[in-house]
């Protein structure tokens, strides 16, 4: 008995060991990037990667070429524990004004450009791969190749824009970011469901019906989740008692609504982001100003750490002699496979924005309060798409390993290739960030784009019992004249009306003369 007790206290300190290792890792890499926070060239993922390969070095040098690990990477960590307090806090601090007057636009981006995005990177490596004698991959793994590499990372290009001086082009690179990683999972699942045996051209619908059920059912659940939270806190018995209780409650309802889309077999990115905007919108109201300011910090908090988690492992992994090792293509074929990788996600992303940034600018043509997207401005969006982060990471570990590990030499090839392509785009892409925006938007000539506030009737409903039938049909024939002419400032301008008259009295949320950015 204490034999056997022995050993599982020898085994717990072992496990301890490379955690507290980790640990003290991800703080000096903290303080290393609040040294370097006034450098802006230098972000924080840069940071991260680079101290992840210093400490790979070290580690590998330690082990005498054994291991440059301290923890084994497992998607599931990364799906459960890192990525929803990432993306719940993106829809928490989202400004909800700016993402809602360019919902279209953002949506556009963020889903049918993954789509176009997806297409380009799987027909171009189908077609590509076995040129440079990479062969072994089958149907799904080309199309997860396409899923995986569609998926953006738009940090670097956000710590360069200014908020208060572009706010239309910070809050569509911001706001595709976010969508963009969520239709990626979301592709992602529903291409897992494929039959590669029955391949027909009946496969793209049912990739489409998969991806709407799971697009849409993940949306009532997030909004659903979002509400109920708003609803609890509001209510007399529950409302600005406890800080603590406030703070725990939207803690935990917002994780829980991440694990049920997860069970469900959902998208818990898109759950959770919903419900982190549903929060911000309705439920922060409710809570006392201590657990406001709090909440803020907390989630901005747990956010950065997992983020930087995961640049250390990526840069870590990024020396991992084993994958190296069972790789069997050459040095040469593979600067040439990750370099047609970096080619087909440059083409696939020009390949939507410039033409659906045009539609944009066309649908938005009469209305003279709406700032335009630019040429200059349409280059910075693309380029901020050309940037992988974590998400591609745990997507292409999920799809070519086993709990992070793996024996097939093809998967571990996939797995270098990717894990190449994050860290060229993050480091070389990122570091030409800022010469570029300095460019291509010169500081003393950026226009102040801040949204001219158009003069609204925030009295009048859409109809009224109390006006005669005539009137209300002339009210019904401007309102759809609007909608056809401006169909994005309308919606919203009209959800406006019934948030104020319908929603917040009874979730809760700001009154007309707060802020609702």
């Amino acid at each position: 008995m204490w034999v056997e007790l022995a050993k599982n206290l020898a085994k717990d300190r072992a496990q301890v060991v490379p955690i507290s290792l980790f640990v003290a890792v991800l703080c000096l890499c903290l303080i290393i990037g609040h040294l370097l926070e006034e450098n802006r060239w230098v972000n924080e993922s840069i940071t991260a990667i680079f101290m992840g390969c210093l400490a790979g070095t070290v580690i590998l040098a330690l082990s005498k070429g054994k291991s440059s690990h301290i923890l084994t990477f497992d998607e599931e960590l990364f799906f459960i524990y890192l990525l929803p307090p990432i993306i719940f806090n993106a829809g928490f601090q989202v400004k909800k004004k700016q993402f809602f007057q360019n919902f279209l636009t953002i949506m556009l981006f963020g889903v049918v450009g993954v789509f176009i995005s997806a297409f380009i990177i799987t027909s171009g490596s189908r077609w590509l791969f076995p040129k440079l004698g990479f062969v072994g991959l089958n149907v799904r793994d080309y199309l997860a190749i396409g899923t995986i590499f569609s998926s953006t990372d738009t940090v670097c290009t956000l710590q360069v824009l200014h908020q208060d001086e572009t706010p239309l082009l910070y809050s569509l690179v911001f706001g595709e970011g976010v969508v963009n990683d969520a239709t990626s999972v979301v592709l992602f699942n529903a291409v897992q469901k494929i039959d590669v045996t029955r391949f027909s051209s009946k496969t793209f619908f049912r990739v489409i019906g998969d991806f709407l059920y799971l697009f849409f059912t993940s949306t009532v659940l997030g909004i659903t989740s979002g509400l109920l939270t708003a609803y609890v806190l509001k209510t007399p018995c529950f409302a600005r008692h406890s800080s603590i209780r406030e703070i725990a409650l939207m803690v935990l309802m917002a994780y829980l609504s991440y694990l049920l889309a997860e069970l469900f077999e959902l998208s818990g990115i898109l759950t959770v982001f919903l419900c982190g905007i549903l929060m911000s919108h309705y439920a922060w109201h409710n809570v006392t100003e201590s657990s406001r300011i709090t909440t803020r910090h907390v989630f901005a908090m747990m956010s950065f750490v997992a983020e930087t988690f995961i640049f250390l492992y990526v840069g870590m992994d990024a020396l991992d002699i084993e994958k190296w090792k069972m790789s069997k293509l050459n040095f040469g074929t593979s600067i040439s496979v990750w370099s047609t990788l970096v080619l087909l996600i440059s083409i696939g992303r020009a390949a939507f924005v410039f033409p659906l940034s045009s539609l944009s600018n066309y649908m938005n043509r009469s209305h003279s309060g709406r700032s335009k997207i630019t040429f200059n401005q349409m280059i910075v969006i693309w380029w901020a798409g050309l940037m992988r982060g974590a998400v591609s990471i745990a997507l292409a570990f999920e799809q070519f390993t086993f709990y992070g590990v793996t024996s097939d030499p093809l998967n571990a090839t996939m797995i270098t290739i990717t894990i190449i392509v994050v860290l060229f785009s993050t480091v070389v892409f990122g570091l030409l960030t800022k010469p570029l925006i300095s460019c291509l938007l010169p500081h003393h000539t950026i226009s102040r784009e801040r949204s001219k506030d158009i003069k609204e009737d925030m009295v009048l409903p859409l109809l009224s019992f109390e006006e005669s039938a005539a009137t209300n049909i002339n009210r019904a024939k401007d309102s759809l004249s609007m909608l056809i002419e401006s169909p994005v400032y309308t919606v919203h301008s009209y959800w406006r009306r019934f948030d104020d008259a319908y929603m917040r009295p009874f979730f809760g949320g700001p009154h007309n003369n707060q802020s609702t950015s």
